[in-house]
């Protein structure tokens, strides 16, 4: 059974003195709008945790050899409990390489690639799911619309990206879907119309894509300019999820349905307290990034808790115990198939209607009905 949440929220089993706790996350470079919201969560849930943490931020910068710098920098000389954090896989690889050889527990919150919890490390647990389980909500919506003839996938040739496509084209070869163009790129593009060009010609059913914000915001406004018409324009999670992405992207953005780890309409405990409380004090809402930084710091309160010992190997321990229902979903670290410490969740789809986020699978929880197939653009 999952504890609940509102079970931390008594008297601290430690004195005044604060954990230090190191968080690794981009604050500067072309990812620091998602460390930015990763940033105001953790500051909302240092104001409702009852143990003393004190977090110690380090800029990564998107760089993963600067990452590996802070990682070093937090366990030998600020001597920290444990770090949590990481956005790009690239970055949470590096960080997740240090920690295993310092023997200090790392909560990656975002980094997905496959990789990161397949190396048998033994400090490095992950809450959210891997790239290759970012489709499942999107193979599912697929059972109730109708298997297309055809996709097209894009995405950007990171770890992330990569483990993500490469799941999801075996996966659409084991079900007979042609895979019609299979488009890998380099991050910050500055035009996509001969990739989508190629696309338009090949005329696949879904278009599928993988792209951090700015290469999302492109992909939609040069689609709309090439009036590319398939059934459906999926996102893969990452910017297509970001309230900049709407903005953005504007009117290019209608219909899109995106992967996406988590919803305030979810039911999970706090969720819609934490994203009303979000929009008061920060004046924007937060999508999944921003949920996995809030319910991380519950994690390791729980941790801490539960911990024989406080010391790292104490937390280690406890961190492998955890059994918790979070803002962001249930949070188990299990060892199945060849991952080691990966907490297991199905992921949901939004879409993009009357340009706001509306969650349309699964169906039990919908808040709208889904918006298929894709209605053109000419919609005046």
């Amino acid at each position: 059974m999952f504890r609940f949440l509102i079970l931390l929220l008594s008297i601290p089993l430690f004195g005044g003195e604060k954990i230090k706790i190191g968080c690794i996350i981009p604050l500067t470079g072309p990812k620091a709008k998602f460390g930015e919201m990763d940033r105001n969560a953790y500051e909302l849930a240092l104001e409702e945790i009852k143990t003393p943490i004190e977090l110690i931020f380090e800029d990564d910068q998107g760089k993963p050899k600067v990452a590996m710098a802070a990682a070093e920098k937090l366990i030998t000389k600020d001597k920290v409990l444990m770090i949590i954090g990481e956005y790009s896989s690239s970055c949470a690889f590096a960080v997740a390489r240090v920690c295993e050889l310092y023997q200090v527990p790392f909560l990656n919150i975002c980094g997905a690639a496959d990789k990161i919890t397949q190396q048998g490390w033994r400090n490095v647990f992950r809450m959210n799911p891997t790239a290759s389980q970012y489709p499942s909500g999107f193979k599912d919506f697929l059972k109730e619309v109708g298997k297309p003839r055809s996709i097209a996938i894009v995405f950007e040739n990171t770890l992330f990206g990569t483990s993500s496509a490469q799941s999801l084209k075996r996966w659409c070869q084991r079900e007979g879907i042609r895979v019609v163009a299979y488009e890998p790129y380099e991050a910050g593009g500055v035009d996509f119309k001969p990739i989508l060009t190629k696309l338009k010609a090949k005329r696949p059913e879904i278009i599928y894509m993988i792209s951090y914000l700015m290469d999302a915001i492109l992909l939609m406004r040069q689609a709309k300019e090439l009036n590319l018409t398939p059934k459906a324009f999926v996102g893969g999670g990452a910017g297509f999820t970001m309230p900049s992405f709407l903005e953005g992207a504007g009117d290019a953005c209608e219909y899109v349905i995106s992967v996406t780890l988590w919803s305030p309409e979810a039911g999970y405990p706090k969720a819609k307290e934490f994203y009303n409380k979000y929009h008061q004090r920060y004046g924007s809402y937060p999508d999944y990034h921003g949920a996995e930084a809030y319910a991380s710091l519950f994690i390791v309160e729980d941790a801490i808790r539960r911990a024989k010992e406080l010391s790292r190997d104490g937390i280690r321990e406890a961190l492998k115990q955890t059994d918790l229902l979070t803002p962001f979903g249930p949070v188990r670290f299990e060892d199945y198939e060849n991952y080691t410490n990966q907490n297991r969740m199905k992921t949901l789809l939004l879409q993009v209607q009357d340009g706001r986020f509306r969650l349309i699978w699964p169906k039990e929880i919908a808040t709208n009905k889904y918006i298929y197939p894709f209605p053109g653009w000419n919609r005046d």
